[in-house]
């Protein structure tokens, strides 16, 4: 017997939530280049009600450019997929239809940028991690040695990667005399408008200096912070569904009820009216941003390494180990310290919204899956409050003992000696130097010596980089598990 699949909301449940709109009635004005879980359980849902509440064309095309996978799933769908809500006590289930179709990136560049040049898209948002994009965080320009943009700038007219892609509908848009797109980078970095801005510029400025200048003077950069906790969607997810819809639903996902979006509001083509889901609008993101990204994502990593070594599989089930859950507790508030008084913000009361969210049982997030790309992440989630609590002269001890997990995690074998990929753009660099060293003293000076990484504030401290040193000694000599105990005698 062939299985149903969801294509459309004939026969579903009436209980089920659907759009509270007609897919087909509005057109598409969004293209998200980094179509996955992340953008399906956050902006997609977003659009799904601001849809609802305020109409026009806004429909999202997704670009998925590493894999084919999202087209697979959603086309036969005709974009419609199931958002699983996954609280500590109930479960909820919702249909979106904000999506009206996915390219698959290979291979369909000329579809690409056919798409990216009509005049209806006014916005193109992007979740792809700071990896894809390759900019030079350090100098802000573009990272000639990333492969996408190395291949890029020598063929600009046929691009494969971000940055081509972007600066060549830009070209297209310029060249017809169409007003250009917004640019809407929602991954998780800080000032990740300026950042996104910086480095199509400078591609740019390697391509058509004229270009270069059309687009500072006339394309649109908001700044974003986004928050939702989305897991890899399982068998289990797709059994839910289908359970929810009764039939099949390949691109369904879980996450979360907690869901946050902060974005400066600078979008001269329009918008849709996310706040109907709940985004703020405001001028300046920076402090929330900062907010999550020491708070939330910095205690993320360091309970991703120090429960992934200590082994515990998911976050929630890391949270149930009395010594760990104190050090994540110790963590979030080491990093509200390093913060300035937000207006509407009760830090606090985000602390214990976090042990709570991290905490839910139901939502099965992998420690292994939060651990990948430490040397992308750990600059601001981890190294900047640092430097912030050092200045001020609060204790650092928090972000010390971070650091030193992340170099024990970088070893690529767990206490039990069994080996793991480490899943960071500079896996070879760190296991090749690392190969044959066995002291604390000689992986942290490896380590610290990552070129660009370590900001030199943190070199020139002796006491922090002794605490580091001494921490890292104690997860090797006596295991992680005992490193974490006796971090909270």
């Amino acid at each position: 017997m062939i299985e149903q699949r969801l294509t459309s909301f004939e026969n579903l449940p009436t209980d089920l939530r659907q759009p509270a709109y007609t897919p087909s009635d509005h057109a598409a004005g969004i293209v998200h280049i980094g179509l996955g879980a992340f953008h399906k359980a956050h902006q997609a849902v977003y659009t799904d009600d601001a849809l609802a509440r305020a109409g026009g064309d806004w429909r999202i095309i997704g670009v998925s450019l590493r894999s084919p996978k999202a087209a697979e799933e959603l086309n036969p769908q005709n974009g419609l997929y199931t958002v699983i809500e996954r609280g500590a006590e109930h479960t909820t289930s919702r249909v979106i239809g904000s999506i009206a179709d996915v390219i698959a990136g290979q291979g369909n560049t000329p579809r690409i940028l056919e798409t990216l040049s009509n005049p209806a898209i006014r916005i193109v948002s992007i979740t792809v991690t700071e990896k894809a994009y390759g900019i030079d965080r350090s100098t802000g320009g573009v990272d000639k040695g990333h492969p996408a943009v190395a291949v890029d700038l020598t063929n600009p007219e046929n691009p494969i990667g971000v940055l081509g892609i972007l600066v060549a509908a830009l070209a297209q848009r310029q060249k017809s005399g169409i007003d250009p797109f917004t640019i809407l980078c929602c991954d998780n970095l800080p000032e990740n408008g300026d950042f996104l801005r910086a480095g199509v510029i400078d591609f740019a400025h390697h391509i058509d200096m004229d270009l270069a200048n059309w687009i500072r003077a006339n394309v649109s950069f908001p700044s974003t912070m986004v928050d939702r906790i989305t897991p890899a969607t399982t068998e289990d997810t797709l059994a839910s569904a289908k359970k929810a819809l009764g039939r099949t639903d390949l691109a369904a996902i879980e996450t979360e009820p907690f869901s946050q979006w902060v974005i400066e509001d600078n979008f001269p083509g329009g918008r849709p009216a996310w706040d109907a889901g709940g985004a703020l609008f405001v001028k300046d993101v920076l402090p929330y941003e900062n907010m999550k990204l020491r708070m939330l994502n910095g205690a993320h990593s360091m309970l991703a390494y120090t429960g992934f070594m200590s082994g515990q599989k998911y976050v929630s089930d890391a949270m149930q180990h009395p010594d760990l859950s104190v050090l994540v507790k110790r963590h979030i508030m080491a990093a509200a310290d390093t913060l300035d008084p937000m207006s509407g913000m009760d830090l606090g009361a985000y602390a214990d919204s976090l042990m709570d969210r991290f905490s839910n049982p139901n939502i099965r997030h992998e420690t292994y899956q939060i651990a990948m790309d430490g040397t992308e992440k750990l600059p601001q989630r981890i190294f900047q409050p640092a430097i912030i609590a050092l200045r001020n002269g609060q204790t650092a001890s928090a972000f010390a003992f971070a650091t030193a997990a992340w170099m024990r995690y970088c070893i690529g074998r767990t206490d039990e000696n069994v080996e793991y990929d480490l899943r960071d753009p500079r896996q070879d660099q760190i296991s090749n130097s690392l190969s044959g060293l066995k002291s604390p003293h000689e992986i942290s000076k490896c380590l610290f010596g990552l070129t660009g990484l370590f900001p030199d504030e943190l070199f020139r401290n002796k006491h922090w980089m002794a605490a580091v040193i001494s921490k890292l000694s104690t997860m090797l000599d006596d295991g992680m598990s005992i490193a974490v105990r006796n971090e909270t005698q």
